[in-house]
């Protein structure tokens, strides 16, 4: 079946056809918006990424919000703590050891020419394998550069906790990935939308 070029209509003709409440939850939720990337440069989007790994959106935000302040403290842009001298500092910010070999690795390798402009033009599972080759860069990560600085609109993070935990919640499904399918080519669409239900949308009732 050919998708609609309407990403929420797609959603909600075949939500209608495999989980009455997931169909429900979007249809009051209605079209997400997929606002512009909030980095110019996929290296300071990547480095943010890496930072809200495996923690609460509120921890990370704290924890960036720390690095900015010690960059402006210093007259510097926030990459220019990602190199060894400012190890210590960044780890003062609340980065565990990890993570400051991650955004080392990611100017290392903007550096080097890794974030050129073909990038963009590549499809996400080419472009998440350059991603990942990068120290400290996961699949996760690779999936939220697709989705929001990218704007791919096909990915389902498998690996996401609450995207996947909303769709769950839902729909009672155990592998989302393969439930997923049929919502292509607008999967991605499909994930900013569990984001928003997880806040937005109490679960359903279930009778006991």
């Amino acid at each position: 079946m050919r998708p609609d070029s309407d990403p929420h209509a797609h959603l909600l003709a075949t939500a209608r056809r495999l989980s009455h409440a997931l169909h429900d939850a979007l249809a009051r939720l209605g079209p997400v918006p997929v606002e512009p990337p909030t980095h110019a440069h996929v290296a300071d989007r990547l480095a943010l990424e890496v930072v809200n790994q495996q923690i609460s959106t509120r921890a990370a935000a704290a924890i960036w919000a720390r690095v900015e302040a010690a960059a402006q403290l210093r007259s510097v842009a926030p990459r220019d703590l990602f190199v060894e001298s400012h190890a210590e500092t960044l780890r003062g910010c609340g980065l565990s050891g990890a993570k400051v070999r991650a955004v080392q690795a990611i100017r290392a390798a903007d550096e080097a020419g890794l974030f050129g402009p073909d990038l963009a033009t590549l499809p996400h599972p080419d472009r998440a394998a350059i991603l990942r080759s990068i120290k400290g860069v996961g699949q996760w990560t690779a999936d939220m550069i697709g989705i929001f600085h990218y704007h791919d609109p096909d990915i389902w993070p498998d690996g996401e906790v609450a995207a996947v935990g909303s769709l769950r919640r839902l729909t009672g499904c155990t592998d989302t990935q393969a439930f997923t399918r049929p919502f292509a080519p607008y999967r991605s669409h499909l994930a900013r939308a569990m984001w928003r239900v997880r806040d937005l949308v109490p679960a359903p009732t279930r009778a006991a």
